[in-house]
């Protein structure tokens, strides 16, 4: 009993104190059979929540050999509201109503009285007496299921908030990270190649020195960035664009500013959608990226054309003439082109020219994201 609430506790004591009052009304003193099982049947309550079936039991010689009813029915209640078995409790109602109805002892029976009106009037009271602790009970037990499922319920819809909330942010960072590899990385090698070109063509050591800083600086820049972009990069799910964004009419400004020898070749409609002309800028700019960076001295040749409902744009490059200058990779860029050609419907390849050059190849159907 230590383990449960004060409150309940007390409330046990008010039943059992509640049945010795009931009993003491009902049952004499010289009674003394009688009285012994209205005090059992009292006593009895103080179990009624550990073993229901045993209470109730050990409560019905309370209702055969007295008139005293608190005891059976705080029972009967007790049972009810803790069983699912109702064959169990019907038959236990029934077995109450019975007893209570019964005189005793049974001997006194006359079976003629049994058909005698006030007899069934109060054999019908009886089965109602012995009902409503039952349909309270099963009310009590219905009610406490129901706010514990409104309880798993609240939890489980929280629960999905937190996800939906995770699984958001998760998208942010995705495209957070695929914007700075396309973007950053993109200003920074091409700051660290030619900061590399100035420090091998620098006529004083001056000039020398200083392009050396910048390219360390631009190096440990992509190094950092590469780290970031590997923390960032938490989901593989459909990033939600960002605004501004670029579109084909920035391909011409992307290849004149590359910094190496670079050719467009387009042949478009006016109008595209926008998903096709911001993959179509992205791959561009990774592959002139690539360039800058695994073939220096490389001339490159962007084409990009638009045949049967497909967009196809390559970029080709000859072979290198010097040595590329060593620069930190996190080996994400094919693998962002290829995640973003994907959700469009489209394809990446990539691989060596015959030439001693490289080709990257998108191609994307063109009706199907309108």
């Amino acid at each position: 009993m230590s383990s449960r609430q004060p409150s309940a506790v007390l409330l046990d004591i008010g039943f059992v104190g509640f049945a010795l009052a009931d009993a003491w009304a009902h049952v004499g003193a010289e009674d003394q059979p009688a009285a012994a099982f209205a005090l059992l049947g009292a006593l009895a309550l103080m179990l009624r929540h550990r073993l229901p079936l045993t209470t109730f039991v050990l409560t019905l010689p309370t209702a055969l050999v007295t008139d005293a009813v608190v005891a059976p029915m705080a029972a009967l209640y007790t049972l009810s509201s803790v069983n699912r078995h109702r064959l169990l409790l019907a038959g236990c109602a029934l077995a109450y109503a019975i007893i209570d109805f019964l005189p005793w002892p049974w001997s006194s029976l006359d079976a003629t009285e049994l058909s005698q009106t006030n007899n069934l009037f109060h054999l019908s009271y009886t089965l109602a007496t012995a009902a409503a602790p039952v349909f309270l009970g099963q009310l009590v037990q219905a009610r406490r299921e129901l706010s514990l499922r409104l309880a798993d319920i609240s939890e489980a819809r929280e629960q999905e908030r937190l996800l939906t909330a995770q699984s958001v942010l998760a998208k942010e960072r995705a495209q957070l990270a695929r914007e700075m590899h396309d973007v950053v990385s993109h200003q920074v090698s091409l700051i660290a190649v030619q900061a590399g070109a100035l420090q091998v063509s620098g006529r004083d050591a001056e000039t020398r020195q200083a392009a050396a800083t910048i390219r360390r600086l631009s190096v440990q820049t992509l190094e950092e960035l590469r780290h970031m972009v590997s923390v960032l990069r938490a989901s593989g799910s459909r990033p939600t664009e960002l605004t501004p964004q670029p579109s084909l009419a920035d391909l011409e400004h992307l290849v004149e500013a590359s910094g190496i020898e670079a050719k467009l070749e387009t042949d478009l409609p006016e109008e595209l959608p926008p998903t096709v002309q911001r993959a179509v800028y992205r791959t561009v700019q990774e592959a002139l990226t690539n360039v800058r960076k695994h073939a220096p001295g490389a001339a490159a040749t962007v084409r990009v054309r638009h045949t049967d409902g497909v967009l196809r744009a390559t970029v080709t490059n000859t072979a290198p003439t010097r040595p590329a200058v060593p620069l930190p990779s996190a080996q994400n860029g094919l693998v962002g082109l290829a995640q973003r050609a994907e959700l469009l419907g489209g394809t990446v390849t990539s691989g060596p020219t015959s030439q001693g050059g490289y080709q990257l190849r998108l191609e994307l159907p063109v009706d199907r994201n309108r």
